[in-house]
């Protein structure tokens, strides 16, 4: 793609999601999610390929239902309160939509269906954007929300938190399960959304680092499936022997990174009287972990079964840009002694 026409594009996935940021009005904030949808459709449809294509046009219509269904929710709000303001809607008709809007538009389950087939047919680069700044839109809008409606946006946590773990078991394509990954996660943050905003944050933010980490330690590999990781050894070894530490942190694991918002979201769960909602969301979290020790078996405990003199093709070197790896995988594994600090960053 011309570098200028992916600056334009970027710029327009910047200026979205900064309008969203700032407003406080519905009509500015959609017109935000319109702008950041409209900039990153031709990134998806790069390709020119038709599973790009096919992605790109289901990734569209799901994001104008889900526009179309928050315009109408503010519109009723105005007619029902006479206010457009995001932090003055009251009324519980108009905010349910309005939650479930943003659901649909990141993948929530059970309105999750389309991530894993448009993440499928991107590539990693562009399906890195999706899964982590596309992300950043609506959520701004849900902790501007006042939320009341305790028990849906619990039920919608759970919800995702289980089929993010089921849905990602049987899987071999890593882009499906990366977003089923992506469904779980979005699950601990809406639960503790209405009780611990801060918390959210935390977790969105520990979530955007490891998955970075993940898609880009894929990218270097070039690997799209899970039979291709076993040539990881060849390509990086000092990647390879690292990776399973971003797995077992996405995974939850102490002490790595992203054993820290777990924690913290089981504590928060136990301290709003909600036992049973903690165990249910730390049982789930054991489906995802299955296939995270499933991916790290086969990246770094198996070999490729190639015993020719010859160099392949894939074990010579590529010059790849090295430094986002490097830092997202230190803070993937190193982040959890900082816990503290970044707590009290996020609450200011």
């Amino acid at each position: 793609m011309n570098p200028y026409t992916l600056a334009l594009l970027f710029f327009g996935l910047f200026l979205g999601t900064t309008i969203t940021f700032t407003s406080s009005h519905w009509l500015l904030a959609w017109m935000g999610l319109e702008i950041n949808t409209l900039a990153i459709i031709p990134l998806m449809a790069q390709q020119h390929h038709p599973r790009a294509i096919e992605a790109t046009t289901k990734y569209f219509l799901t994001q104008a239902t889900a526009a179309a269904t928050l315009l109408f929710a503010s519109m009723t709000n105005a007619w029902l309160t006479g206010q457009w303001d995001i932090q003055l809607m009251t009324h519980p008709l108009p905010a349910t939509l309005v939650v479930l809007a943003l659901s649909l538009k990141m993948g929530l389950a059970p309105l999750h269906t389309w991530l894993p087939e448009v993440l499928q047919g991107l590539d990693l680069s562009t399906g890195l954007i999706l899964s982590t700044w596309q992300k950043l839109a609506p959520f701004a809008l849900l902790l501007q929300l006042p939320l009341h409606n305790q028990e849906l946006l619990i039920m919608l946590g759970l919800t995702s938190t289980l089929v993010g773990g089921w849905g990602g078991l049987n899987q071999t394509q890593l882009r499906k399960i990366l977003a089923y990954s992506s469904i779980a996660h979005l699950g601990w943050m809406i639960i503790v959304v209405q009780f611990a905003p801060s918390l959210t944050l935390l977790a969105l933010l520990t979530y955007l680092i490891m998955t970075s980490s993940a898609f880009l330690a894929f990218k270097f590999n070039n690997s799209t499936n899970i039979n291709s990781l076993a040539i990881s050894w060849a390509k990086g070894p000092l990647m390879t022997a690292t990776a399973p530490l971003i797995l077992l942190s996405l995974g939850g694991l102490p002490p790595m990174t992203g054993f820290m918002p777990k924690w913290l979201i089981l504590q928060e769960l136990t301290k709003q009287h909600l036992p049973l909602t903690a165990v249910i969301a730390a049982l789930t979290a054991l489906l995802s972990l299955y296939f995270y020790l499933r991916l790290s078996y086969a990246m770094t405990l198996t070999v490729f079964p190639n015993n020719t003199t010859g160099t392949a093709p894939w074990r010579l070197s590529t010059p790849q840009l090295t430094l986002p790896l490097a830092l997202s995988m230190l803070s993937t594994t190193l982040l959890l002694p900082l816990a503290p600090a970044m707590m009290t960053l996020v609450a200011l």
